[in-house]
């Protein structure tokens, strides 16, 4: 399966690529030669949205930095935008050596840094950017590619029926990488939906990612279509089980393909029963690690080592300023290659294999050892 950085060139977001090479690893132990622990302020942004953020980003960014001798201090916003300035403004208050942020809006991610900035704290945005923002760093992956995937993905489900009838459920609108997800979407479904190959019966942003309002949405536009839909973009694996739970409840689950994202466990098993037609698989702990990177390199005073790792530029044309960044490939995973997230244990066979998707991981080749 492919690792590519790819590049970004749509809307508020343009990558251009740049030159790198250090040979400075700054997650081996005592890099950089200081003897005391500098401290990374690290802020996520929820426990909802997806499982990802307490079950891979916090242990995996919390297990690089204390190999590498930093004090993580890793707190959740929970959402709320008031507990995520709070939780800033007590880590830059410490004088914590880096900030990393995960911005639930735009806007109160820029305060932040602005906040960080006048402290001489730099911010690093992981996943999400904060347009019209200040940090220094910007770590992702390529969000453009993600969303032409979920496209990809559908496109083959539905295969050739002229005229499908497609729901897009899409991300938050507050969150830059739904816009980007969506605008990645419509480079490849754009066209037909304009030439009547597809039909776009509605398209709905679902606010702070919320599978109930999700699930609402979906319901609504489902029903003001007569209950009929040949195809369902859902942005996430979160959005695409309430989409999938109204299908279930309507006799259509399994039959209208319905995409995907995050390779989440429960996603991962709705593809299997048939129910999902495709996730995107972002290797988190590629996103994790390089974030770490450059975070303990800032840390410890490596600047020139960090802007090595930093490859390319992410230009934000709100603030008219390029961000220095590290941007990652994604992958399809659809039901005949499930079986590789296993062997990269990226997911245990025990776990996706458990009642239900028992006979399909069999059929599959998985092996519960």
């Amino acid at each position: 399966m492919r690792r590519l950085a790819r590049a970004v060139s749509c809307g508020l977001l343009i990558l251009s690529v740049a030159s790198c090479g250090s040979g400075v690893d700054p997650l081996a132990p005592g890099a950089g030669g200081r003897q005391d622990k500098p401290v990374v302020g690290v802020i996520l942004p929820d426990r909802t949205s997806s499982d990802r953020w307490e079950t891979q980003d916090a242990p995996l960014l919390g297990r690089a930095f204390s190999f590498a001798g930093i004090e993580g201090v890793i707190e959740n916003a929970d959402g709320d935008e008031a507990r995520f300035a709070s939780i800033a403004d007590a880590m830059i208050a410490r004088g914590v050596k880096v900030l990393m942020t995960t911005p639930l809006t735009p806007e109160g991610g820029a305060e932040v840094e602005r906040k960080a900035k006048d402290a001489g704290i730099p911010v690093i945005n992981y996943d999400r950017i904060s347009l019209g923002g200040h940090a220094e760093y910007y770590v992702s992956f390529d969000n453009l590619n993600v969303g032409e995937l979920q496209a990809e993905g559908l496109l083959k489900c539905l295969g050739a029926k002229p005229g499908a009838q497609v729901i897009e459920v899409q991300g938050a609108p507050q969150d830059n990488n739904a816009t980007l997800f969506a605008d990645g979407q419509r480079r490849l479904l754009g066209p037909l939906y304009d030439s009547r190959e597809l039909r776009l019966v509605g398209s709905e942003a679902i606010d702070k990612w919320d599978p109930l309002i999700g699930r609402a949405k979906f319901e609504q536009m489902l029903d003001g279509n007569g209950g009929r839909v040949d195809g369902v973009i859902a942005a996430n694996d979160g959005l695409a089980a309430a989409v999938i739970e109204v299908l279930r409840a309507k006799g259509l689950a399994g039959q209208v393909p319905v995409t995907g994202q995050d390779a989440t466990l429960d996603g991962l098993r709705a593809v299997l029963r048939g129910e999902q037609c495709m996730t995107v698989y972002k290797p988190i702990r590629d996103e994790a690690e390089a974030a770490a990177r450059l975070a303990i390199a800032v840390a410890k005073g490596d600047l020139s080592g960090a802007d090595d790792l930093a490859t390319g530029n992410t230009r934000d044309l709100v603030s008219r300023r390029d961000v220095k960044s590290v941007l990652l490939g994604a992958d399809l995973i659809a039901r005949d290659n499930v079986r590789a997230l296993v062997a990269q244990s990226a997911v245990k066979a025990v776990d996706l294999c458990a009642g239900d998707t028992a006979q399909d991981c069999a059929e599959l080749g998985i092996l519960v050892n």
